[in-house]
């Protein structure tokens, strides 16, 4: 990613995958640096962690090729929390938030949300914490704008996509220009470019995978920003990232 006149790709930058693990033989994993745990609960209720994150069904590997496609020199951090069928819940996502900013996470990326209000509370603790922890928090919005944790969270960058966006521009959906009397779900989100990467078995492949391909992408991009501005706290590494927007038509939508 180019800013401020130098290309940045990522490095000495650590980006949490919080999905359903990683497989690092995928060809568009080579020369990854990587390391992974996956997320259980046990009978008593309390999180246990295990070293194999091998990816059952992709998922995670598609979103950690999409975070590498703008970062290619970030460290990854696998923490699975879904099975091979992609079922999770709140609580594991909120386990996995803290896995990853306690254990040296600089970017948290979850292409996942739930609309249960009962848990944002707890969601948005973890957000806080990552935040104070100096972590950038992004999350999936919901494909149809409805509620979703913690994307509808102010501490976390929540992401939607549309079929129109470019790979190479994203657009903020700023409250004060689109109010969310409005504009509902979009308003306070970034909207970006939601096709899984060219896997390299299929070249010239592209498959529409919407606000979780979408978030990654601009996982990515933050990676490269915290490489450019090491100290930077994650409120200003936000705010920048807006300013580097662009301000979308009102065309711009959902599908």
């Amino acid at each position: 990613m180019r800013f401020r006149g130098k290309d940045y790709f990522g490095r000495g930058v650590t980006v949490a995958i919080i999905d359903s693990g990683l497989d690092p033989n995928d060809p568009r994993m080579e020369g990854v640096e990587y390391e992974g745990w996956s997320i259980q609960f046990g009978a008593t209720g309390h999180a246990l962690l295990d070293a194999d994150c091998h990816d059952e069904s992709g998922h995670g590997t598609e979103i950690a090729a999409a975070v590498r496609h703008f970062a290619p020199g970030a460290r990854l951090l696998a923490i699975k929390i879904m099975d091979e069928s992609l079922r999770t819940n709140a609580d594991l996502m909120a386990a996995g938030l803290e896995t990853a900013y306690r254990n040296g996470a600089q970017v948290l990326n979850l292409s996942m949300g739930t609309p249960n209000m009962g848990k944002a509370l707890l969601l948005r603790d973890c957000c806080a914490m990552a935040v104070e922890n100096g972590c950038c928090v992004l999350a999936a919005a919901h494909p149809r704008g409805e509620r979703a944790y913690p994307a509808d969270l102010p501490e976390a960058c929540g992401v939607a996509s549309h079929p129109d966006c470019p790979v190479d521009k994203y657009y903020y959906f700023a409250p004060h220009r689109f109010p969310r009397r409005e504009w509902a779900g979009l308003s306070g989100k970034f909207l970006a470019y939601g096709y899984s990467p060219q896997h390299a078995a299929a070249p010239g492949k592209k498959l529409w995978r919407g606000s979780g391909i979408a978030t990654a992408y601009l996982a990515g991009r933050v990676a490269c920003l915290r490489e450019a501005l090491p100290d930077e706290d994650a409120d200003g590494i936000t705010e920048i990232l807006r300013q580097l927007a662009l301000t979308p038509v009102p065309e711009i939508g959902y599908a």
